[in-house]
């Protein structure tokens, strides 16, 4: 029987500057995991920082969520673990396949003794820029985060409460049909996308700025 995922650790980060090519930027990206219990709001994770308005964070990308599957991925491939929250997650969930998630699939968090938690929706896959390459000290780094398919996802929070490491997660599938994480992060990149596939995408309920950009995709073609 295959084990109930749960929370590996709880991040959030400060405001840190970082290079970036040739600018320095102020960007929360840096988290680390913290002790005890964190209060989770339709905004994000208290305590936690999100200097880049445009890109990230608001109600409906509230929650970075990665996998510790995924993490042992890079793992594997550098040769030393990254410690928790490096990717600049919020929360580091085990026993759970991020790429196949859907949107509008839920998380239901329960806290100590199956009191009522935390409840997330799936809304769109992380779409990697330069400023995780400078955090991974890699410039070849986003391009291996896109070839690899592990984007982690956002969500946006239904119920606020609160979250600590050893929550028990449990997962609630979407009603009917929804893309995939995976399937939406490929359609980000694809240079031809399928006006069909677009259009299916835009029924799920989509983080907005994702949103903005399937409909320009559709935009550019007519």
């Amino acid at each position: 029987m295959t084990a109930q995922p749960k929370v590996i650790s709880v991040n959030v980060g400060q405001p840190t500057a970082l290079q970036v090519g040739n600018h320095t930027v102020v960007t929360g990206i840096n988290k680390h995991a913290v002790p005890g219990r964190v209060r989770v709001s339709v905004q994000g994770l208290e305590g936690d920082h999100v200097m880049n308005r445009k890109y990230h964070g608001g109600p409906d990308q509230a929650v970075y969520v990665y996998t510790r599957e995924d993490y042992d991925y890079w793992t594997e491939l550098f040769g030393a673990a990254e410690e928790p929250g490096t990717l600049g997650e919020n929360l580091l969930l085990g026993g759970l396949e991020s790429a196949r998630m859907r949107v509008g699939d839920r998380l239901e968090i329960s806290g100590p003794g199956g009191q009522e938690g935390v409840l997330l929706e799936v809304t769109a896959p992380r779409i990697p820029c330069g400023t995780l390459g400078a955090q991974m000290e890699d410039a070849g780094f986003v391009k291996r985060f896109v070839k690899a398919r592990r984007p982690g996802f956002y969500a946006r929070v239904l119920r606020e409460g609160q979250v600590g490491r050893g929550d028990l997660v449990t997962f609630l599938p979407v009603d009917g049909e929804a893309p995939s994480i995976g399937e939406l992060f490929d359609l980000h990149f694809d240079k031809t996308p399928d006006p069909e596939q677009v259009r299916a995408a835009l029924q799920a309920p989509l983080a907005e700025r994702f949103r903005k950009e399937l409909e320009g995709m559709l935009v550019q073609q007519s």
